[in-house]
């Protein structure tokens, strides 16, 4: 610029930009009249119009009651009386009765070893303070965090380095907080677990993932190995530079220990089905052919040495093999009934099934003078194997049948309702309900689907008919619960899967 060329009042307004671009304004009290004078911006701060005289007194008294409006007279009054410059953050109230914090600025202007002027700056901080004191809070917060919280927390730097761990984490591994700062992560990790996170680790750094979960082991001072779950996630400044890590560290020792056991029991639980389905076809050919090369040969004597059967012996032979090959052949029906567990299952009318199931025993209906209500609806479908609810459906209307009650005429009667199981899945409750003689719960519920189990002395009870059919109801993804009274009767209820007609 050339000087002569030089005008006052340009360069008023390059002072008037500014300030407007930094938001600062300007100040001061000329002490020879007491003149005090505000630039635009200082007045806009403290909410006055353009126009607005201001004094000493008045100027001084925008700021807060008490310390800020303490602290701005002492630092005034050490400007002049030892010409000492001032630069304090405090709060004012504006004309407008809004609480703001600002920066006021002071220094004196001596002549001859005396103040005659005291002029600054003043800015309104009231947003960086919001900012601040929300960072502080927030550092607060991660402060507490890090401190109480129950799994174990870490920063780390970029190399791998410790910079701080709470007490939970040094719990957790052993180590005091020199030891930690001493070390690197891998120092402290499980040999064989070295390369796990590293290509993640690289991809949080490159910013293509924002965190990452691994379970790895680490080393206890005591140099036990602890299973751990970290999560690790990125620090960056503003600018996007990457600071440090932040990790947190759970310790799942326990849980895969018994991860561990369970897998365990399982390996054996499968290893001995396996062996129970080679006891079952043992039972379905061996014994079975053995009993029956019995049969055979007490059927040759009785034709082929006639004399023989005079034997008192023979008779309890005879009656021996007969138990031998009906307990062989009811083993058989539970050994095929678990080899059938999986098998696919199929849709099918549940109506048409009773009546079916009905019409087979048609005679002895019949003879007993029953009446059999099939109240379930027409188009009612269900998820089964055909071959295990035909069999559920005759066991229980026989056992009805079979156990009526004296010059009572049996009415036995089916209905079904859908309903909601504890997980919300939908079932369909079939109820078979009977007027017999009822079972006592009370003494026999615990054992009602026992092998071998009878309840009533009945000329053809084995014990067998209920712990087949609830096998049967299992193995189609069913369940079975009864309610029964002595002398009134029973309900039957089947849970069982369906679908929508």
């Amino acid at each position: 610029m050339n000087i002569q060329n030089f005008d006052v009042n340009d360069s008023i307004q390059v002072l008037d930009f500014i300030q407007k671009a930094a938001k600062i304004g300007t100040w001061h009290v000329n002490l020879e009249n007491n003149e005090v004078s505000w630039s635009k911006l200082t007045k806009q701060i403290h909410d006055v119009s353009d126009d607005h005289s201001v004094n000493i007194d008045t100027a001084i008294s925008y700021y807060k009651e008490g310390f800020s409006r303490d602290k701005i007279t002492y630092c005034f009054n050490c400007c002049i009386t030892e010409k000492k410059p001032f630069d304090v953050e405090l709060e004012i109230v504006s004309a407008k009765g809004r609480e703001k914090w600002v920066r006021a600025i002071g220094f004196p202007v001596v002549e001859n070893d005396n103040c005659i002027k005291v002029q600054g700056l003043f800015q309104d901080i009231t947003e960086k303070n919001k900012i601040l004191k929300k960072l502080a809070l927030k550092e607060e917060q991660f402060r507490k965090t890090f401190e109480s919280t129950a799994i174990g927390m870490a920063i780390v730097s970029l190399d791998g380095r410790w910079l701080k761990v709470n007490e939970s984490l040094k719990k957790m591994l052993g180590y005091t907080n020199e030891e930690f700062t001493s070390r690197t992560f891998k120092d402290l990790t499980h040999k064989n677990d070295l390369e796990l996170g590293q290509k993640e680790l690289k991809q949080l750094l490159q910013k293509e993932i924002s965190s990452f979960k691994i379970e790895k082991r680490y080393i206890h001072k005591n140099n036990d190995v602890i299973c751990v779950s970290l999560s690790v996630s990125l620090v960056s400044n503003d600018d996007g530079i990457p600071l440090h890590l932040v990790a947190q560290i759970n310790d799942i020792t326990q849980r895969k220990q018994s991860e561990r056991k369970v897998k365990s029991l399982l390996d054996i639980t499968k290893d001995q089905n396996s062996r129970l389905l080679n006891f079952a076809h043992i039972v379905s050919h061996n014994l079975r052919s053995h009993s029956g090369n019995l049969e055979m040969l007490l059927d040759l004597m009785k034709f082929e040495e006639p004399e023989a059967t005079d034997n008192s012996y023979f008779p309890l032979i005879n009656t021996a093999v007969d138990h031998l090959s009906e307990t062989v052949e009811n083993l058989n029906q539970v050994a095929i009934l678990n080899t059938k567990i999986h098998e696919d299952l199929t849709p099918i009318n549940l109506h048409d099934v009773v009546n079916k199931t009905a019409n087979s025993v048609n005679a002895l209906i019949i003879e007993n003078n029953a009446k059999i209500n099939n109240l379930v609806n027409p188009n009612q479908i269900i998820h089964t194997i055909p071959a295990y609810l035909d069999s559920i459906l005759l066991n229980f209307l026989t056992n009805s049948l079979k156990y009526r009650k004296e010059n009572v005429d049996p009415i036995i009667t089916f209905k079904a309702d859908t309903s909601k199981d504890s997980d919300n899945n939908p079932i369909l409750i079939l109820d078979i309900e009977d007027n017999g003689v009822g079972i006592d719960l009370d003494k026999h519920g615990k054992k009602l689907f026992g092998m071998y189990k009878t309840f009533h002395k009945h000329k053809d009870s084995r014990g067998l008919g209920l712990f087949i059919t609830k096998n049967q109801i299992e193995a189609i993804g069913g369940k079975v619960f009864v309610k029964s009274k002595v002398g009134i009767g029973t309900i039957f209820s089947l849970h069982l899967r369906y679908e929508k007609s």
